[in-house]
């Protein structure tokens, strides 16, 4: 009882640390009914414990004019072969790698800034596969992202003059902030020190609030570990419609489960390609019968994620 009161209570505090502005520690703090030292002690703890990791943003990904470009990566492999997992987590761009079952053992999703990036990468990743004793992979290209990680992806509200200083911020904010929110002081002084370019706390600033009101940055939000406070199961699932024709409209009526936490458009015969997440392996099986209640669905392809190598984590908890 105790174990599920505290999982309870980790999930309160994770929902807390998700927003569409800045985070306010003082604010969350009042909500929780705590102090903002007792709400950073009880952070703390749940960070030693690798529950939770640092705070970060959601980044729309259809950032106009050049779109950020996500790519699947599903590699046949086998256990002697750690040294190819070693040296795929060693690329920046990966967001997420997952060992499955099934024909593949295991699947990457990158994310790049550009076609260009992408293209760079693509020579590291061939020379690493080239490595492997199947030599056996495959590329997805996604064409469009409908959810990341919870959040329903709305428009850019207009395409923007995005330059080097607005992907470095982003950077900063996504992967530089520890167990507090990080301030345009803090940004400033490390794109200095770090990166060594000027930029002042007042353009940062105002930077950042160009990217919140063109819904370039979707939230402020937590990097967490989903299987520590309850979510047990992660599956991926490729979906076929009936009709062909129809996939932007069944899309946008499957980014309303909240068992989704991530849905992209892909060049396949399975042309949808989602992750799941839920609390009980019991409530896939729900999630797929309830699929197909629809009469929409003429077939789906699902992997069982048994390791989380990886784990792409901060998604919003319905």
């Amino acid at each position: 009882m105790d174990e599920i009161k505290v999982k309870i209570q980790t999930q309160d505090l994770i929902k807390r640390l998700n927003g569409r502005t800045k985070l306010n520690l003082t604010r969350i703090s009042k909500k929780l009914n705590c102090s903002r030292q007792t709400f950073l002690n009880k952070f703390n703890k749940l960070k030693d414990k690798k529950i939770i990791h640092n705070f970060t943003i959601n980044v729309n990904p259809n950032i106009r004019p050049n779109n950020m470009k996500y790519v699947i990566l599903e590699i046949k492999t086998n256990p002697k072969e750690p040294y190819l997992v070693e040296n795929l987590l060693k690329i920046n761009q990966l967001k997420m790698l997952d060992g499955i079952f099934g024909e593949f053992s295991l699947i990457a999703l990158f994310i790049f800034k550009s076609s260009e990036e992408f293209n760079e990468i693509l020579t590291v990743l061939d020379q690493i596969m080239a490595e492997s004793y199947f030599k056996k992979y495959q590329i997805i290209e996604t064409i469009k992202v409908f959810k990341t990680n919870g959040i329903q992806l709305p428009d850019p509200t207009s395409e923007l003059d995005f330059d080097d200083k607005d992907y470095l911020i982003l950077k900063i904010l996504q992967r530089e902030q520890g167990s507090k929110p990080i301030s345009t002081y803090d940004i400033s002084k490390l794109i200095k020190t770090k990166y060594k370019q000027e930029l002042s706390q007042s353009t940062i600033h105002n930077r950042i609030k160009r990217l919140e009101e063109t819904n370039i940055i979707l939230n402020y939000t937590i990097n967490f570990n989903p299987t520590d406070i309850g979510f047990k199961g992660k599956f991926v699932v490729r979906i076929k419609p009936k009709n062909p024709s129809k996939y932007d409209n069944l899309a946008l009526k499957l980014i309303k489960n909240p068992h989704i936490t991530d849905l992209f458009r892909i060049g396949e015969q399975y042309g949808l390609f989602a992750i799941i997440r839920v609390k009980e392996i019991e409530d896939y099986g729900n999630f797929i019968r309830e699929l197909y209640e629809t009469e929409e669905i003429e077939d789906t392809f699902t992997n069982f994620v048994l390791d989380e190598l990886k784990p792409y984590t901060n998604f919003i908890i319905f």
